[in-house]
């Protein structure tokens, strides 16, 4: 069985996530200030999700095979900032009938290209996967990456919505097809 967390273990070459993400690279760039035009700086981004969250998962068990089943899982998300916001770690533990799944997400900002690297590491087998790159754009994240799954090259999309003080979603989907369409796979709730 394939959870959303061993889609992160498999290595990208370098040329084709270039390749890959050279067309998506406007997409999750951050808003211009309306006062005065400058690119915003994104580096506290993800203050909103510092502290702890109760987590509800939804898991789609065998994804881009057109099965429709779910798994679902409760648990914890804990993200505690670093270097005064430009990174922080974010540890997941959940449980439900499927099992148990215990990730750490490392996400560093890059004040240059004002994006977000995220990173995603499972306890099951303790790699680290490759960045999903992007940022924010008028309280809405989306980040992209490739990966290979079941053999093929696939995008994977994470998108951050619905924030307020107290919940946020994260949805994440894969495309088989270049970005035309998109299945999701990972539906993630989180409240105080």
């Amino acid at each position: 069985m394939t959870t959303a967390a061993d889609c992160f273990r498999v290595p990208v070459r370098l040329m084709a996530l270039v390749v890959c993400l050279l067309p998506l690279q406007g997409l999750a760039e951050p808003a211009a200030d309306p006062a005065t035009g400058a690119q915003a700086d994104g580096q506290h981004d993800f203050d909103f999700e510092f502290g702890s969250w109760k987590a509800k998962v939804s898991r789609l068990v065998d994804p881009l095979s057109g099965s429709d089943t779910w798994a679902e899982y409760e648990g914890t998300s804990v993200v505690r900032k670093v270097w005064n916001g430009r990174a922080n770690l974010g540890e997941l533990q959940i449980e439900g009938p499927a099992g148990r799944i215990q990730g750490l997400s490392l996400r560093l900002y890059n004040p240059d290209t004002r994006q977000w690297h995220i990173h995603w590491a499972s306890s099951r087998d303790g790699l680290i996967g490759p960045a999903m790159v992007g940022g924010f754009e008028n309280g809405h994240g989306k980040f992209y990456n490739q990966e290979t799954f079941n053999g093929r090259a696939i995008l994977v999309r994470f998108i951050f919505s619905d924030i307020t003080p107290t919940s946020f979603r994260l949805e994440q989907a894969f495309s088989a097809d270049g970005g035309e369409s998109w299945e999701s796979n990972w539906i993630a709730t989180f409240a105080r």
